[in-house]
């Protein structure tokens, strides 16, 4: 893979960088966010690797730009920035995931990985949609007939993995991993209390049903 490393701080640019080679990756380092944005917007990146407080221009404005651009490389936020409410403002921001300083590389290893084995969106795919339920990517939006649906960021991602795969039954080890990169079952109820939760506020208000389960299979979304 072909990584992008946008990090401010010396000790931990270098670090990130020497043990994403010994991986067999190829990675560049910038150190400020003018400098990250160029490399991202005129260069072909797997995954992008992205700092919240950086010289010049901030992480959350680094990767809106690139968003408003329709540039969909997968993004993770690494940061010192930790609070639920900075979470939320990142991933809404167009990030894929966040992971607090301090961090363990194999943790970071891992995260990367999953985020390069996610679907690459094309432009076209930048707005999913089921029957009424509409899903903006960049925007991070959800509506229903119109109706503006406030989902919090791992119901977002929960029903973006559905809408993508509209029609073709989840199991739960595959949200697990797609949504909580788990690729193991942890033997909870997560999958199934974010469904509920989801269907809330997706299903409940509407007339029509759009997310359903298989029995002993999993979970789909119709078109309606």
């Amino acid at each position: 893979m072909r990584i992008l490393v946008i990090e401010d701080d010396r000790t931990t640019g270098d670090y990130i960088l020497q043990g994403l080679k010994q991986e067999g990756h190829t990675a560049d380092l910038c150190r400020s966010g003018r400098e990250g944005l160029i490399a991202a917007q005129t260069n072909d990146f797997d995954v992008l690797v992205v700092d919240r407080m950086l010289p010049d221009l901030d992480g959350l404005s680094l990767i809106r730009t690139l968003r408003a651009a329709k540039n969909l490389t997968p993004a993770i936020f690494l940061t010192a920035l930790g609070g639920v409410d900075d979470r939320i403002e990142g991933l809404n921001a167009g990030g894929d995931d966040y992971l607090v300083k301090p961090f363990a590389f194999g943790e970071l290893s891992a995260r990367i990985n999953a985020l390069a084995r996610r679907p690459r969106m094309r432009e076209a795919e930048t707005v999913l949609s089921a029957g009424d339920l509409r899903m903006d990517l960049i925007r991070r939006r959800v509506t229903r007939a119109g109706i503006e649906i406030d989902l919090l960021p791992r119901e977002f991602a929960l029903l973006e993995c559905l809408m993508r795969r509209k029609g073709r039954v989840q199991t739960r080890t595959m949200l697990l991993e797609a949504v909580w990169d788990l690729g193991f079952d942890p033997q909870t109820n997560v999958v199934e209390s974010h469904i509920s939760r989801l269907r809330a506020k997706v299903d409940k208000p509407f007339d029509t049903e759009l997310i359903r389960t298989v029995r002993g299979a999993g979970y789909r979304i119709e078109e309606a």
